[in-house]
């Protein structure tokens, strides 16, 4: 998975690639620089957040001004990419979910794959409660539960508005999660099932015995625009062009792994008979 921690290592590498061309030792960067020594060494590992300013210095020391605007464009990139959960939903969850909502309504196709739980738009009250409460005990943020609830909410009705498409892949896993209590996870699903017959929406399965052809994690493609991710710590926005056609990629092979239709309902009514 592309991070914001492998995007500063990559950057770091080009750096170090500039600075043995110019035939600089380390220290005798940071000395014309006015750095530490050690400074330099974290931005070639991809451990210091570099600044536009650094990186100019950085160009101009090494001789390679040519290479100045692709560099900050890419340091732009991986600054933008990454967002830390605590500064996104510090103040509680329902402005985020009024930004998610936000950019589905300005999506024509939207694809997400998710390996253990429902995408917010397929979410019950109760299991969407079950989910921010979860997510606001372990993260250790501030809780606007209800707005946020009803926000996520709102956000559903671009299922039935204009001419939004949507194609929601869920691994078999998400089936038997027992999210708040097993009288709310019979409720999600049988809450899927009819979902399922909404004329603008796909809904498939990757079943647990899928084959396997990379590892994966949960992500959402918005159009060809932009891809969504979110791990334990922050939310990672991919926007290069080369990349999202990765994610594509991988979308394409899950959805051709997932099991559809009657296949997909049979999946959810036996899940929903190991709760029963």
């Amino acid at each position: 998975m592309t991070n914001v921690r492998q995007a500063r290592r990559d950057l770091g590498a080009r750096l170090r690639d500039l600075r043995l061309a110019a035939h600089l030792r380390a220290y005798q960067l940071a000395e014309q620089a006015r750095w530490s020594a050690s400074k330099v060494s974290r931005i070639e590992n991809g451990a210091h957040s570099l600044t536009e300013a650094d990186l100019e210095i950085w160009c101009r020391l090494t001789g390679a001004e040519l290479a100045y605007p692709d560099l900050r464009a890419t340091l732009r990139n991986v600054n933008a990419a990454w967002m830390e959960w605590r500064r996104i939903v510090g103040t509680g969850h329902a402005r985020h979910q009024g930004e998610i909502g936000g950019l589905e309504s300005r999506t024509e196709l939207l694809r997400s794959y998710d390996p253990q739980v429902f995408h917010g738009l397929l979410q019950t009250e109760n299991y969407a409660r079950a989910i921010l409460t979860a997510a606001a005990g372990f993260l250790h943020i501030s809780q606007d539960l209800n707005t946020a609830i009803a926000a996520r909410m709102q956000r559903q009705a671009v299922l039935r508005q204009g001419r939004h498409r949507f194609y929601f892949l869920v691994g078999e896993q998400a089936l038997y999660a027992t999210v708040g209590s097993s009288e709310i996870a019979r409720g999600q699903l049988s809450h899927l099932l009819d979902a399922m017959t909404l004329p603008n929406a796909v809904i498939g399965i990757v079943p647990l015995n899928a084959k396997f052809f990379y590892r994966t994690t949960e992500f959402a493609i918005y159009d060809q625009k932009a891809v969504l991710i979110e791990t334990i710590t922050a939310e990672s926005t991919i926007t290069q062009p080369h990349e999202i056609a990765l994610y594509e990629r991988t979308f394409t092979t899950l959805a051709d792994r997932a099991h559809h239709g009657r296949a997909a309902r049979d999946l959810i009514h036996r899940a929903l008979r190991a709760f029963d």
